[in-house]
């Protein structure tokens, strides 16, 4: 089974990438390298965070678009990137997640398989 494991910066692992954000990327890097040794990672993407501000497009009653300056959910969590894994089942994803080393929130997501 395919899930998604989508990524939540946190106020935690902001400070630690600010910190040194050398040893934080050969961290996550060795978790990422560990997942495809194992067969396991399908893909992924990890977005910016840091220079660029999200927008949110939201349709009103009326049908017209609104923008928004921000993201689409404000408060301590930003979305950050994810990942697309291929395991035998939700607990081995949540097995997966569980074994990132850093501080983000993880919310695991069975991917919709097209028939």
């Amino acid at each position: 089974m395919r899930f998604a494991l989508v990524i939540f910066e946190t106020d935690e692992s902001r400070r630690r990438i600010q910190a040194d954000r050398a040893a934080y990327r050969k961290e996550y890097e060795g978790w990422i390298g560990g997942l495809s040794a194992a067969g396991k990672l399908v893909g992924g993407e990890a977005l910016e965070t840091e220079r660029v501000r999200p927008a949110t497009v939201r349709t009103a009653a009326d049908g017209t678009p609104v923008v928004t300056d921000g993201p689409a959910h404000a408060g301590e969590e930003t979305l950050g990137g994810w990942f697309v894994i291929e395991v035998a089942d939700r607990e081995e994803a949540l097995e997966v997640a569980r074994s990132l080393p850093t501080p983000e929130t993880v919310e695991i997501r069975p991917v919709l398989e097209s028939a």
